[in-house]
């Protein structure tokens, strides 16, 4: 790099790091994503000409994506991804190839670039980045469960949608394509990836389970993020799809080796990276945005954004037709938080040159379609929300969310001091005084959650129908045990499950009347 640039990449890094410190700081107290004010500080430094420093997809796919992906993966519960598998599945392999391929045939009809290079432009728009729209859901308790579906989706259509990227190049480039070899590819790096990931996380897990050292264990969680994307990228399979795994192996089994002290430094440890790698994608994606040459092709740049949102919709509510458990103001929330962000600008900038003027052309529509994605679509989420019914009064929320923790956290520690008792852990004595202080202390933070839910009784209504959805998918489960027993047959089965996904669908069940209560029991009965 020339020493007469004003910044090096030193510098470069420095300024990212205070403007990340200042920029969250003001949007956390106006309520906002701090990813969309760092892309917009990010377009602002490109006028100011400090650095000829240039975003390389190696940068982002290889250094910022690796970690972003692990801790999601990280701290997503198996449990809530197999309850979501289907959905998450159809809309990350199906839904990513219908994206690409409807997205592909709107651009070459609009625009008029060719074919090949409308499927790779499609394959681009593919993978979805909605890191903003999670950081508000988080933010303003939007219920789990679209939480994982959002996020979910995100992880695994993004190493499909590199696969497809792959195959359309290829095709792109040579001219030349074969469906059995395209289907045996997506296979091979697919699966290869999962693979990789799965043996990266289980030894992992082995040495996590033999270790005893927070700052050793938290360099192995750091050692299986970048060892599984090095090792997935190096035999030529899903290095994404490698991460993914891999936290989520490690996330599910080898946090369960941790003592609480490793715990804390290992989540510490990921959220800190996590906000350094968003702080540096965000603002690059702002830097790497060239404003002048996105006015200059506006006109394909709104086509694409259009192409983009009605494909996004069509495969929501069209998946959703066979989905039933969504309901609709949920299926508004995935179209609209389909934001594209830090693979789709990788994977442009490694578009080759031997594309030729198309290469600038695609580039130029990412750049668009990202930039309207992360300002328009995640800086208006949090009014869509309010909107669509999906969050309500959240301090209230967040009030009760505190409560409610801290009476948890103190019953479960007064039920490990009594299991460090029983087994003479600690003395008779201690325990008499210990366990007094909390009793009192649980009892007392229960009584205040129950006293604020009297006062909102809305989020009593928003607890019991979150406890009612889960007893009613422990029913499901029950009936699929009995149907794989040989208890029920399959037409008793599919009568039982019927009535179950017709509660299930139910955006909210009114708790308020008894009656609705009663008939949804009848149902499922």
């Amino acid at each position: 790099m020339n020493t007469e640039v004003l910044l090096n990449l030193q510098e470069l890094g420095m300024l990212v790091l205070i403007i990340a410190i200042v920029v969250a700081v003001v949007a956390r107290r106006l309520r906002l994503p701090y990813t969309i004010g760092l892309v917009l500080i990010g377009a602002g430094m490109t006028f100011l000409n400090l650095s000829d420093f240039h975003v390389t997809p190696e940068l982002i796919l290889f250094v910022l994506v690796p970690p972003l992906l692990y801790e999601a993966a990280y701290h997503l519960q198996l449990e809530d991804l197999r309850k979501n598998i289907v959905p998450i599945l159809t809309w990350a392999i199906p839904g990513v190839i219908i994206t690409t391929l409807l997205v592909g045939w709107g651009v070459a009809r609009t625009i008029g670039i060719s074919v090949p290079a409308a499927i790779v432009f499609g394959a681009l728009m593919a993978a979805t980045d909605p890191v903003a729209v999670v950081a508000l859901f988080k933010s303003q308790g939007v219920p789990k469960r679209l939480r994982v579906l959002l996020e979910g989706e995100s992880l695994f259509n993004d190493g499909t949608a590199i696969v497809v990227f792959g195959v359309a190049l290829a095709i792109a480039k040579t001219g030349d394509f074969n469906l059995q070899a395209g289907i045996v590819d997506f296979f091979r790096i697919a699966g290869g990836g999962l693979l990789v990931g799965l043996i990266v996380g289980l030894l992992s897990t082995t040495v996590l389970a033999r270790v005893n050292e927070h700052l050793v264990e938290t360099t192995i969680t750091f050692i299986s993020a970048y060892g599984a994307f090095m090792a997935g990228e190096s035999l030529h399979v899903s290095g994404v799809l490698a991460v993914v795994t891999a936290g989520l192996i490690v996330g599910n089994f080898g946090h369960k080796h941790m003592s609480p002290t490793t715990r804390i430094a290992v989540i510490s440890f990921w959220e800190f990276v996590s906000f350094l790698a968003n702080s540096f994608v965000f603002l690059l994606i702002g830097l790497e945005v060239n404003v002048l040459v996105l006015l200059e092709n506006w006109r394909p740049i709104l086509l694409a954004i259009g192409a983009v949102l009605v494909v996004r919709a069509m495969v929501i509510y069209t998946s959703s037709l066979f989905l039933r458990t969504i309901p609709r103001a949920w299926q508004h929330i995935m179209v609209w938080g389909g934001l594209r962000g830090a693979i789709s600008l990788a994977l442009a900038l490694s578009l080759p040159l031997s594309l030729g003027a198309e290469r600038s052309q695609i580039q130029a529509m990412t750049f668009g379609v990202v930039l309207f994605t992360i300002l328009i679509q995640g800086f208006s989420m949090s009014p869509v929300l309010r909107k669509l019914g999906v969050v309500k009064n959240v301090e209230d929320r967040t009030e009760f969310e505190f409560r409610r923790a801290q009476a948890v956290a103190s019953r479960a520690s007064l039920d490990r001091a009594k299991e460090m008792y029983q087994q003479g852990l600690i003395s008779h004595i201690s325990w008499e005084i210990i366990s007094k202080v909390l009793e009192e202390r649980s009892s007392r933070l229960s009584a205040q959650s129950a006293d604020w839910l009297e006062l909102h009784p809305e989020l009593a209504f928003e607890e019991l129908d979150d406890t009612w959805r889960e007893m009613l998918r422990v029913q499901r489960n029950t009936s699929l045990q009995l149907l794989t027993n040989d208890v029920i047959s399959e037409e008793t089965y599919q009568r039982i499950t019927t009535q179950i996904d017709t509660a299930l669908a139910k955006e909210q069940i009114a708790w308020q009347k008894i009656s609705d209560i009663e008939s949804d029991i009848k149902n499922t009965n």
